[in-house]
């Protein structure tokens, strides 16, 4: 697991080596262990390393046999050694033993697509100087689980791990993305491929980019190219054999078990974030039979309601693991939200649980962590499975109606949605009456965090934020979405949306801001190709929440989680914004970040927070609000005298992806 950068194309060589160099140094929590650096004629690839694998011969970049290519790589490849023996068949001459190594010998043997053939997560770049070449290629995992950040400028590109590395660059102007403000108001996190910095894009999963190093006087900047997309496979499979639960659930069983097996190669200690729920018990009860002696760790607190430590414990004795637990308090939550807002390479109203949860890992001295983060959007585990198929028939109803009767019917519709969900549900339920075309799929209304009406209210006099490439991948999602039953649907529109936007992202930022590993099993692509491909009486039992996965692991499963509803892992937050947190948060909204004050309505936003004090709204609203405001003031307000004096910023181009 490292932390890579790079500078491509016209840039002097010693600049782009002290550009190269200062992206490394903003990255020294990704990669405390180790650091590399590859200076070349056109190109520039650094790294830093937290050693996992091969901690004495896993240096980069790592090159082939006559040092024409090289990589640099951030990410786990979890077919290394099968790899290994098929490269090592076709004449290719290994050095190491570690899995960065493969991926050069991948991309001499199979080029561009060498993607196809590795599992795992990854970002790398691939410098490639032999005849006739001359190029970098970066790529992406298919589902996102690694991220990878782009800037173009005077004819050169720069990428890193994080955006705060590209800004440390100094070569990105440290402005607001007003797109991106509005994708985050809409739902609490950034939306692909934006980010909150101007000019800045994420390559989006499944993707890769081809960048000369000496283009064309005048040439477009290459575009990001698509290589995999779940629609896409599960529309061009052959007809699965397996059509009902029992005989899927026999496959998903060896499918998952191979995962974990995989997942559980490391040279350092290594553990399991273990709740009371059934997917953190899935990879302990599969783990604990790979793995003697496998470390548990789970997070408790005071508020009994929240606190899953008693199911933990009862999980740990059962399968015999060596199990630990943290106590985090409202008053040490109020000690380290500064920090933990720090943290994030991006604003997200989600990451912060996730930081405590990586911080009580490090704690018992782990530096790889497994997670059942994914199962959700495998398995059907929201209620976003439930509620999208009764938004759509909703929508279609609407459309039959004439806008005049929708509008005057909205109130009720509105008085419907809230009897069933709240003041939040009701917004929802007459937005969606009204107006059913608002987003591209109702799926979008299910996970906005406000509405666009709010969204145009926050903003106020500035009006409403400009929609981009993130509006163009939403709509992308949709229609692909379209062809696909709707179990299907919706799992796809998490893997464009909730998944890489929100959950991913905040994993990899805030695990590694400890120099911890997080690995996530249950979105192996194999896996996950499998249940997508499988029809929905393959997937589905009345009454049960993940009924595959829970047939998958039939007789390993405890009483005691297999008998309980599903449980989402959430800290206190309505108590600790009503209690220790109260004053800070009310503080925070009141004094708006520089960045901020001419994009957003102050009025506004005071209103959010006083109608989560009457009750009007949930915590995740003010909570978005204040997050927001304090990363835009640490990471943006006063960002001209925070810039290298070295080489002036300048406005980037951003690149849309295909």
């Amino acid at each position: 697991m490292c932390g890579i950068c790079g500078v491509i194309g016209a840039e002097p060589a010693e600049r782009a080596e002290a550009v190269a160099r200062r992206m490394m140094a903003a990255m020294r929590h990704r990669g405390p262990d180790d650091e590399g650096l590859l200076a070349a004629p056109g190109a520039t690839l650094g790294m830093r390393r937290l050693s996992i694998i091969d901690i004495a011969g896993g240096q980069q970049p790592q090159f082939n046999e006559d040092g024409t290519v090289a990589v640099v790589f951030n990410g786990e490849i979890y077919n290394f050694r099968d790899l290994r023996q098929e490269l090592e068949s076709k004449g290719h001459v290994f050095r190491t033993r570690s899995d960065t190594e493969a991926i050069v010998h991948a991309y001499e043997e199979w080029g561009e697509d060498c993607s196809h053939h590795l599992r795992g997560m990854f970002a790398f770049a691939v410098l490639d100087r032999r005849a006739g070449c001359s190029h970098v290629l970066l790529a992406r995992d298919r589902l996102g689980i690694k991220p990878l950040y782009y800037a173009w400028a005077d004819g050169a590109l720069f990428f890193a791990s994080e955006v705060r590395a590209l800004v440390a660059s100094g070569r990105v102007a440290q402005r607001l993305s007003r797109p991106a403000l509005g994708s985050y108001l809409l739902f609490g996190s950034v939306a692909e491929p934006v980010t909150f910095v101007e000019g800045v894009s994420s390559l989006p999963p499944g993707h890769r980019l081809t960048v000369p190093l000496r283009p064309a006087a005048g040439s477009a900047p290459p575009q990001p190219q698509r290589y995999w997309d779940l629609a896409e496979t599960v529309l061009q499979s052959a007809e699965p054999r397996e059509r009902n639960l029992a005989s899927a659930g026999k496959q998903v069983r060896a499918i998952l078990e191979d995962a974990v097996r995989c997942h559980l190669i490391a040279d350092v200690p290594l553990g399991v974030f273990l709740s009371g729920g059934l997917d953190s018990t899935a990879l302990v009860a599969l783990a604990s039979r790979e793995q003697r002696g496998l470390h548990t760790f789970t997070v408790a607190f005071a508020e009994q309601e929240f606190s899953e430590a008693e199911l933990a414990r009862q999980t740990a004795a059962h399968f015999g693991t060596e199990h630990q637990e943290l106590l985090l308090s409202g008053e040490e939550m109020l000690a380290r939200v500064d920090e933990a807002i720090a943290a994030l390479d991006q604003p997200t109203m989600d990451g912060i649980n996730t930081y405590f949860v990586s911080w009580a890992a490090r704690q018992v001295g782990l530096k790889v962590a497994l997670s059942g983060l994914g199962s959700d959007e495998v398995f059907g585990g929201y209620s976003t499975f439930a509620t999208t198929p009764r938004m759509e028939q909703v929508a279609r109803w609407a459309r039959r109606m004439p806008r005049a009767a929708r509008s005057a019917t909205a109130p009720a519709a509105a008085w419907l949605g809230q009897r069933n969900g709240g003041a939040d549900a009701g917004r929802k339920a007459a937005l969606l009456w009204r107006s059913p075309d608002a987003l591209p799929h109702p799926y979008y209304l299910a996970r906005a965090l406000f509405t666009p009406e709010q969204c145009a209210e926050l903003c106020g006099e500035a009006g409403a934020a400009p929609v981009s490439a993130w509006r163009s991948n939403m709509e992308d999602a949709a229609r692909r979405a379209e062809r696909l039953d709707s179990f299907t649907a919706v799992s796809y529109l998490e893997s464009r949306s909730y998944l890489p936007n929100t959950l991913l992202r905040d994993t990899d930022a805030v695990s590694m801001s400890h120099s911890l590993e997080v690995r996530v099993p249950l979105l192996d692509h194999r896996l996950v190709e499998f249940v997508a491909r499988l029809p929905g009486a393959a997937k589905r039992r009345g009454g049960v929440s993940k009924a595959l996965l829970v047939e998958a692991l039939g007789e390993l499963l405890p009483a005691h989680v297999a008998q309980q509803p599903k449980r989402t892992f959430t800290l206190p937050w309505e108590h600790w914004l009503r209690g220790a947190l109260r004053e800070k948060v009310a503080r925070g909204l009141e004094q708006p970040a520089a960045a901020l004050r001419p994009a957003l309505d102050r009025q506004a936003v005071r209103a959010v927070w006083q109608d989560f004090l009457a009750g009007r709204t949930s915590w995740s609203r003010p909570w978005s609000l204040y997050v927001l405001n304090e990363w835009v003031r640490r990471h943006l307000d006063g960002a001209t005298a925070q810039r290298a004096v070295e080489h002036p910023a300048v406005a980037i181009a951003s690149a849309r992806p295909s």
